[in-house]
């Protein structure tokens, strides 16, 4: 069988690789502090996950667990003693945040030169506005280096954006659109009429809505490129936990018509993790003389 897969596996290990001979020339070793607010089962797996990912590279983790209660007052304190502390370069909040708390205000709170999510309303004014901004959203950094290291052609394509959130969907159709990039870019949505018409038109089909398995073969034509960033939880009870992982394209179905598709697990997700860690060095990079 033709292997068709961008394989978010493959390079993130050479980028960890790069990272790991980077970070053992420095004179100090990055380090990334992570908020973890409450006990969300899926998000302490995300934070386990990137704590392996810098003891990967060399680089330091500072974990810390707040109760779900917490003020905002006092998640707010937090962050700010975290600005204030030298030694460390990327504040990450886990998200989602409870309900109680202001995730925007929340997020705003984290200096911009240690946001290594980039989600400020600083980092994307600046990336929205042409400027650089201190570091760019990981799942949409991540997206650009799976097309950069297959070598996929964007520039003239026309490429579909299913989501519109202010974490994947807004900033990789803006990075597409310009250089070096150079896509005709659509953002589809809920209020989008005709979708299936869209979708056939398209070259590259980046799905993020949460929808699980929702692009089917019918509704893609022959040879399209296809990144998945869902990661959706369906009932399974083949499976011993219960239940399977799957994204928002169903890979079998889709397999033989497309060129390239992102595998879920495997590919999406892992690259944002490894954008991340990359973020964190360079906020390093940024604020020591190293």
């Amino acid at each position: 069988m033709e292997n068709k897969l961008l394989d978010g596996k493959l390079v993130s290990e050479k980028l960890y690789n790069e990272l790991k001979e980077k970070v053992s020339k420095l004179s100090i070793k990055p380090k990334l502090a992570v908020i973890l607010v409450g006990d969300n089962p899926a998000s302490k797996s995300y934070v386990k996950s990137k704590q392996k990912a810098l003891l990967k590279v060399g680089m330091e983790d500072e974990t810390i667990t707040l109760s779900a209660d917490i003020t905002e007052e006092e998640l707010i304190a937090k962050i700010n003693e975290l600005n204030n502390d030298n030694s460390v370069h990327g504040i990450l909040v886990q998200l989602p945040l409870p309900k109680h708390l202001n995730e925007t205000k929340i997020l705003n709170t984290i200096n911009p030169e240690k946001d290594v999510d980039g989600f400020t309303t600083i980092n994307a004014g600046l990336l929205f506005s042409g400027q650089e901004p201190y570091s760019i959203p990981c799942t949409p950094a991540g997206i650009c280096k799976l097309l950069d290291e297959y070598n996929i052609e964007t520039s003239g394509k026309n490429v579909v954006v299913l989501g519109r959130s202010n974490i994947v969907g807004k900033p990789i159709a803006f990075l597409l659109s310009q250089k070096p990039y150079n896509a005709t870019v659509t953002i589809c949505h809920s209020a989008t009429k005709n979708l299936t018409d869209i979708l056939e038109r398209a070259d590259i089909i980046i799905a993020a809505m949460g929808k699980p398995e929702f692009i089917t073969a019918s509704s893609i034509k022959k040879g399209a490129i296809i990144i998945d960033v869902g990661i959706n939880r369906v009932e399974d009870k083949t499976k011993e936990k219960g239940y399977r992982l799957c994204g928002d394209v169903n890979f079998q179905d889709c397999y033989d018509k497309c060129s390239f598709i992102t595998p879920v697990p495997g590919g999406v997700g892992l690259m944002t993790v490894a954008c991340l860690i990359e973020n964190t060095y360079k906020a390093c990079l940024k604020t020591n003389q190293v």
